[in-house]
């Protein structure tokens, strides 16, 4: 029988590139969103379900697990991918944006991983692969609801690992760097408040910085590898980088113990 992935936020981006990678690989493969009905291409393949999750709607969630364990008769891998980007000064965000923020990448993967840790449990096996960021690593200005997702899902990830391995339920957590997908246009929540003139020299520099780094942004497809080579490499390793870029911020973090040193070459970096 064929190994079946889950995938979350599965229309666009690193969803969409790892549904296609992992199906030309010979997977089954749930490939969720919120819009199903939008979707035409990833349908019309074989053994790919194309069906709604929404990390906001928990009857959403718990159907998709039910129809994905009805259709292919397991799920071996949970790929936890949607969610989005909240940035700007944090003054100017209003507290709804913050409450979708952490609602949508940590809560909404939160409430997914435990409507699928029962059938994990039930068939003593399953890999959860939950994608963070570089960002969840390491921040940079104007950033600090996304980076706080993404240290939450790396946090959460690294402890899960213990109380999962005894139920031989694996934990994998995915670093992605710069990626050529909508995260700066529609995935991006970026709030500002030009009246609030303390903060406009920092936003006008980082958008500065930003351009250029987007332009060497990696495809998509170099993350549906890495996050394929961390479901099937059999070990217990939990982070994977991917992206060249990802692997050298790394490295520079990893190489820095002191972190007002770290901070201080972020600030260059992106020239503050």
């Amino acid at each position: 029988m064929s190994n079946t992935i889950l995938i979350t936020g599965a229309s666009t981006g690193i969803g969409r590139a790892t549904a296609r990678f992992f199906h030309d690989r010979g997977w089954n493969v749930v490939a969720t969103m919120r819009s199903p009905d939008k979707e035409t291409e990833l349908g019309a393949l074989d053994n790919v379900l194309v069906t709604r999750l929404d990390v906001q709607d928990s009857e959403s969630i718990t159907s998709a697990i039910a129809q994905s364990i009805e259709r292919f008769g397991k799920i071996d891998v949970l790929l936890n991918n949607a969610g989005y980007g909240a940035g700007g000064p944090l003054e100017a965000t209003p507290m709804e944006n913050v409450r979708r923020q952490f609602d949508v990448n940590v809560i909404g993967l939160i409430e997914t991983i435990k409507a699928v840790l029962p059938h994990f449990r039930e068939q003593k096996g399953g890999t959860i692969a939950n994608v963070s960021s570089v960002g969840g690593r390491i921040t940079m200005p104007l950033f600090s609801l996304y980076h706080g997702t993404k240290w939450a899902v790396e946090g959460l990830s690294e402890s899960l690992t213990y109380e999962l391995e005894p139920l031989g339920i694996k934990v994998k957590v995915i670093e992605p760097g710069a990626i050529k997908t909508d995260f700066g246009t529609r995935s991006l929540d970026f709030n500002n408040n030009e009246s609030l003139l303390e903060y406009q020299g920092t936003v006008g520099t980082l958008m500065g910085a930003m351009t250029p780094m987007m332009e060497h942004a990696a495809d998509p497809m170099i993350v549906a590898e890495v996050i394929h080579e961390a479901v099937t490499d059999g070990t217990d390793r939990l982070r994977y980088a991917a992206g060249e870029d990802a692997k050298e911020w790394l490295k520079g973090r990893a190489a820095t113990t002191d972190d007002e040193a770290f901070r201080a070459s972020i600030k260059q970096q992106f020239g503050f």
